[in-house]
């Protein structure tokens, strides 16, 4: 009896915290969340639970806090919804408020607030007085003015003549004014250009950054910034060029990986030469504007970077002192590095006017988004974020996914969770920041797996992730700061919403106008006979493709290639018999739809995969028949590329990351003969003549 009574009140108090004691991988299907994951994330949100006492104490105190609080730490005022929020329409008859706007303005009343963040303060008849942040957004972003066609690319795997071993901003401006020119290309999306975290060997994955608020400078085009045509050293320039374009022939022409630390190295030489170069007047002005307006954060992130370059990347090793971005110790560095901090902050300032550059190319050639950004769902645990905003992270914690069919042993991201409680005392401050710098350049932004705006899966550190369990965040308030800032950019916003989504999220978003990702080997009658979905019963709201960098590609997959692989590598859990005879029938009941719509010009009559060019194109038209709003060309399908850019399940077996565009042989495909490939024309070319739904 008294051991019910404990677990009801470590149940109580994990609900009033947002932890989850129990969750549902499948309809119907309920799964216990262990005791000593819910204790492990309450603990990280500050609670502690560690005894029946403890836990009771907690209990009452949360209680007493809640009975008095008078208005959460977070309301949210849709647009056009008819009277106050119910937090306010609850406040006490006489209940004085008071705004100070985002605009800097004071005020009496909620009426009539413009949209942003408002701070809201309120005194009750009795004295009691409270705060919140009023956030006041759009009920829904308008859907794309049009419905159209884009490639998706990892950046990195684009290469030209020109780039120095990975592709780089230039290409990418180059890549989308030809796709809008010549195929009438809306779009193009690719992977986050987040920070990431130097030292060498630099982790490869664009999904675990340093930082998610600012970029990459190894993605810069050298020959590009102003000041390079001023750099007095000649002879350092002319031998880095020829460094550059030996790491370039080594990718394109002798079979090499991308060597992101060695480009790195080669663009970071010469950006030292760039920046003993004066700004004029005009650029230095400019520079000056953008450190003023990124403020703290950016001083924080080029601190973060000069540091590291004496310490190490992970802040975690460094002096103890040095791990406080706020102590005198960290203030005297940031004085005595003043000229690293400066150098970092200059790369940042250029790389982010790089993708101003990019989205500016991309938008004049006649796209009507531009460039797709993606925002990964969390940071490197000892990078520039995780240092400078500490406070607003679960120490000790872990992101993942609990396990499911594709995964019995489930996922551990080795990311750091943002606290919910802390996101919410801050007006959800470090994620707006990080949303309305994105905005900047993005006329759209994916979202790496958007659930993470509902809840996610917390992992104690050194826990398997079998051991964790959900944590629930302010969904209302996320969603309303994500449609705030996109709508105040004029921006689409894609959430990647493949796998086990809790049940509602998908509406919500829908609802929202956030559109989804819809792959097409996943869209089956789930709930009827398991079969290929008819193209007229797909979704509207969503980005539709074939593949993406953590799949096949499409000439993989109506080959069987992709089985090959994975037995190769030790990775199947069937005998390859049995995987090989799925993917078959897979692939030939889909290629039967595509078949019986009139999709294939000349069906096959061998196996699938026997005329791949043509089913390819057969697949690409099959998504312009559904009437999904945006349908994305998987770039290297358009060569017959049969590799994937990233093989979950393995880190060293596979060169993740590292792959340029290849064609069917393996041959790497620049982009100068990318865009003049006869087959990525041809495939275009059917996309557009199939014309806008």
């Amino acid at each position: 009896m008294a051991a019910a009574l404990e677990d009801e009140q470590l149940s109580r108090l994990a609900g009033l915290h947002g932890v989850a004691t129990s969750y549902s991988p499948a309809p119907e299907r309920t799964v216990a969340v262990s005791a000593s994951a819910v204790v492990a994330a309450l603990a990280a949100l500050g609670v502690d639970a560690s005894t029946p006492d403890a836990v009771r104490t907690a209990l009452a105190a949360r209680e007493r806090e809640l009975r008095a609080r008078l208005l959460p730490t977070t309301v949210v005022q849709w647009a056009g919804t008819a009277g106050p929020p119910p937090a306010f329409a609850a406040l006490p008859p006489g209940t004085r408020l008071r705004v100070e706007t985002e605009q800097g303005e004071e005020r009496d009343g909620i009426e009539g607030l413009p949209a942003g963040v408002h701070r809201v303060s309120a005194t009750a008849p009795d004295g009691r007085t409270g705060y919140t942040h009023l956030i006041v957004a759009p009920d829904r972003l308008p859907a794309p003015a049009a419905r159209s066609h884009g490639l998706l690319v990892q950046l990195y795997s684009l290469l030209s003549r020109r780039s120095w071993g990975m592709g780089d901003l230039g290409d990418l401006a180059e890549l989308a004014g030809w796709a809008a020119r010549t195929a009438g290309a809306g779009f193009v999306q690719v992977n986050p250009l987040h920070a990431a975290v130097p030292g060498t060997p630099t982790d490869p994955s664009p999904y675990r950054p340093s930082s998610r608020r600012y970029p990459d400078p190894v993605h810069l085009r050298i020959e590009e910034i102003p000041e390079f045509a001023y750099v007095e050293d000649q002879g350092r320039v002319r031998a880095l060029l020829e460094r550059a374009e030996r790491l370039r022939a080594d990718v394109l022409d002798k079979g090499a990986l991308i060597d992101r630390d060695a480009v790195w190295e080669l663009k970071r030489q010469a950006l030292e030469l760039v920046v003993r170069v004066p700004l004029g007047p005009g650029r230095q002005a400019a520079y000056d504007a953008f450190r003023a307006e990124e403020g703290q954060a950016l001083e924080d992130h080029a601190t973060w970077c000069a540091l590291a370059e004496t310490h190490g990347p992970d802040w975690h090793g460094w002096p103890e002192r040095l791990r406080d971005p706020r102590s005198t110790e960290t203030a005297r560095a940031r004085a005595e590095l003043a000229d690293r901090v400066d150098f970092h902050a200059r790369l940042a300032w250029l790389t982010d006017s790089g993708l101003r550059a990019a989205q500016r190319a991309a938008r004049e050639a006649g796209m009507p988004v531009g460039i797709v950004h993606d925002l990964a769902v969390g940071v490197h645990p000892g990078g520039a974020d995780a240092w400078a905003q500490q406070d607003h992270f679960a120490a000790g914690m872990s992101v993942g996914a609990p396990p499911d069919a594709f995964n019995a042993r489930g996922q551990d991201w080795g990311l750091p969770p943002w606290r919910p409680d802390r996101l919410a005392a801050s007006g959800h401050a470090p994620y707006r920041h990080l949303l309305r710098a994105l905005f900047r350049y993005a006329g759209a932004l994916r979202i790496d797996h958007v659930m993470g705006l509902f809840r996610l899966w917390w992992v104690p550190v050194g826990s398997p992730p079998t051991e964790g369990t959900y944590v629930r965040y302010d969904a209302d308030a996320m969603l309303a700061l994500l449609l705030l800032e996109a709508s105040r950019a004029g921006s689409v916003v894609i959430g990647e919403d493949l796998g086990t989504v809790e049940p509602g999220v998908r509406e919500t978003l829908q609802r929202r106008g956030v559109l989804g990702t819809s792959v097409l080997w996943f869209e089956r009658d789930w709930e009827g006979d398991g079969h290929p979905l008819p193209p007229e019963r797909w979704r509207a709201d969503c980005l539709a493709t074939a593949t993406t960098h953590d799949l096949p590609p499409t000439a993989a997959r109506l080959t069987g290639d992709h089985v090959d692989l994975r037995d190769r590598l030790g990775l199947l859990t069937r005998p390859v018999t049995e995987e090989r005879a799925e993917a078959t029938a897979d692939t030939a009941e889909w290629l039967a739809l595509l078949g019986s719509l009139g999709l294939l010009d000349s069906p096959a009559a061998g196996p699938p995969g026997s005329d791949e060019e043509a089913e390819i194109q057969g697949v690409y038209r099959y998504l312009l028949r559904t009437p999904a709003r945006l349908i994305g060309v998987w770039l290297p399908d358009g060569v017959g590329d049969r590799r994937p850019q990233n093989l979950p399940g393995t880190w060293d077996q596979y060169p993740n990351w590292r792959l340029p565009i290849a064609d069917a042989d393996g041959r790497p495909v620049p982009l100068e003969e990318l865009t003049a490939s006869p087959r990525l024309r041809a495939l275009l070319a059917a996309l557009r003549e199939g014309g806008p739904a």
